[in-house]
């Protein structure tokens, strides 16, 4: 079996075990993002947890964070790179809290379909603003982000209204080098 045949043999299996539809490709119109060969690791994330990029996409967030530092803006990570399993595992708990599929797919992305499978995604935070919540918009680094991502090759990958039917995550950017 190649690369290419085990990657959709895990997917399959991971997507029915959740109970995934085959079609959920197709309908989400998200692209597939396989993992990269090589990750680096990055500075701990503000849990302490290690986390990982590809090279460039850490290369180049560690330019983005500096250049906000030196702004006066606070910006860190909160997760980057997370596996297909991972990604199983995140929905497999929320499944089991009781919320419904169709709820967990408007703020994950199934597995093969999360651009952190890329090594090139990354969930920002900025003090004194909760983790993943939607306020991160109101705050100084998202405003910065807006208008400096761009020129580190990063970009917000779920704005409101975007094509994927993913709720607005103003937290998740996306590296576009490679």
């Amino acid at each position: 079996m190649n690369k290419q045949d085990d990657f959709h043999s895990t997917l399959n299996r991971l997507h029915q075990a959740l109970g995934i539809p085959p079609q959920y490709g197709d309908n989400c119109k998200l692209p597939l993002c396989r993992e990269p060969e090589t990750l680096v690791d990055t500075e701990l994330d503000f849990y302490k947890r290690p986390q990982r990029l590809t090279p460039l996409a850490f290369a180049a967030w560690s330019r983005m964070r500096e250049a906000a530092v030196e702004q006066g803006i606070s910006l860190f990570l909160i997760s980057a790179f997370r596996g297909l399993q991972y990604q199983y595992d995140l929905i497999a708990h929320k499944l089991q809290d009781g919320q419904s599929l169709e709820q967990i797919l408007m703020v994950n992305a199934a597995p093969g379909y999360s651009e952190h499978h890329s090594g090139r995604a990354v969930d920002l935070g900025t003090l004194g603003c909760g983790a993943l919540t939607e306020e991160f918009e109101n705050t100084e680094a998202y405003q910065w982000l807006v208008l400096n991502a761009e020129a580190y090759d990063f970009h917000l990958s779920y704005p409101r209204e975007n094509p994927y039917g993913i709720d607005f995550e103003p937290w998740h950017w996306c590296h576009l080098g490679e």
